[in-house]
C-alpha cells in the first residue's frame, strides 16, 4: 500500500495550508482523506444528467445532500455557488470552478474558457479552487496560457488548486482513448508539473492498449495502474473520479483500489446523486468505511 505525503511536506504557502487543512481536519471524517460532490454536469453534459434523478436539477437539492451526506466540499460552477451557495456558506467547503464547457461541440480542439475568477472564489468564502485541463488536446497552447494566470492568482490569494486532468483530443482518441492506463498517467504527470495542488484523475485502464505507447502495452493490473498514477503524480495529491453512473460493487472496488494506492480520496457526483436521497446517503455511508481505513497525517 502506498501513502500519501503530509500536507507539511506538498511545499504550500500558509493560506492554501490553512484551507487544505481545514478541509481535511474540520470537515468530511476528518482524517485527512477527502470526499468531494461535484455538481458541474450541467453545463459539462446538460440537463440529461439529471433525468434518472429529477430532485437532482434542483442546486438547493445537491447542496443539501453534501452537507447531510457529511462530505468535505462541493464543486460547482460560480452562478450556482451565487445563487445556492449562501444558504450554507460555513457548513460545507465550496470548490468554485472557474472553467467550463458544454459538450456541443466536438472535443477534437477541447478547450474549456474560464470564466469565474481566484477573487471570486475568495469573495464567496470557497476553501479551493477547480480547474479543468484537457491534457493532449491541439488546444493545450491556450489552455496552458490560461491555467498559468490561474496558478499563479491562486498563489497569490493562498487557495488550493485542484485540476480536473483530462485527456482530450484526436490524438489521445486513437492512442487507447480518453480513459487509458496511457492517457490519464500521462495527464496526472503534466499536471503535477503544472503545479497542481490536487488533481482529478478517471480511473485509468491498462487494458486500453490501442497504438498507446510501448511501455504500457505490458499487462497490468488496475491496482498497478492507478498505483503508477499516484507515483506520477507524486507531491500532488489525487482525486479519484467517480465518472458514469455504474454498480455498487464497481465503484466500491474503485475507491479501495484508489485509497491503497495512496491516493487523497474520491470525487464521486453522478454515482451519488443520481440515486434517491436516502440510496444516496446509503451509498455514501459505505465509501466513507473506505476511506476511514486511509487516515493521514
Amino acid at each position: 500500500m502506498q501513502t500519501r505525503p503530509p500536507l507539511r511536506e506538498l511545499g504550500l504557502n500558509s493560506g492554501k495550508k490553512a484551507r487544505l487543512h481545514r478541509i481535511l481536519f474540520d470537515h468530511g471524517l476528518g482524517n485527512g482523506t477527502a470526499f468531494f460532490l461535484p455538481y458541474d454536469q450541467g453545463l459539462e453534459h446538460g440537463p440529461r444528467d439529471f433525468f434518472a434523478n429529477p430532485q437532482a436539477s434542483d442546486p438547493a437539492y445537491i447542496v443539501k445532500l453534501a452537507v447531510a451526506g457529511g462530505f468535505n466540499g462541493i464543486a460547482i460552477q460560480i452562478g450556482l455557488a451565487e445563487k445556492f451557495y449562501w444558504d450554507y456558506a460555513g457548513q460545507i467547503p465550496l470548490i468554485l470552478k472557474l472553467n467550463g464547457k458544454t459538450d456541443i461541440p466536438s472535443d477534437a480542439e477541447a478547450l474549456s474558457p474560464v470564466h469565474a475568477s481566484v477573487e471570486d472564489a475568495v469573495r464567496l468564502g470557497a476553501d479551493a479552487v477547480g480547474y479543468t485541463l484537457y491534457v493532449g488536446s491541439p488546444a493545450q497552447e491556450a489552455d496552458f496560457a490560461q491555467y498559468r494566470k490561474v496558478r499563479e492568482d491562486a498563489h497569490r490569494f493562498g487557495m488550493p488548486l485542484i485540476v480536473w486532468a483530462y485527456p482530450r483530443g484526436a490524438a489521445i482518441a486513437a492512442k487507447g482513448g480518453n480513459d487509458s492506463f496511457y492517457a490519464v498517467d500521462y495527464a496526472a504527470r503534466v499536471a503535477s508539473e503544472l503545479g497542481a495542488d490536487v488533481v482529478k484523475v478517471n480511473f485509468p485502464h491498462p487494458e486500453k492498449t490501442t497504438a498507446v505507447k510501448p511501455a504500457y502495452q505490458a499487462e497490468f493490473s488496475s491496482q498497478q495502474a492507478i498505483d503508477a498514477v499516484v507515483r506520477s503524480a507524486n507531491r500532488t495529491l489525487v482525486l479519484v473520479s467517480g465518472g458514469e453512473k455504474a454498480g455498487d460493487e464497481a465503484m466500491l472496488l474503485k475507491a479501495r483500489q484508489a485509497m491503497e494506492a495512496g491516493g487523497l480520496g474520491l470525487i464521486f457526483g453522478r454515482n451519488v446523486w443520481q440515486r434517491p436521497y436516502d440510496e444516496s446517503l446509503r451509498f455514501v455511508d459505505s465509501l466513507k468505511e473506505i476511506l476511514a481505513a486511509h487516515p493521514s497525517e
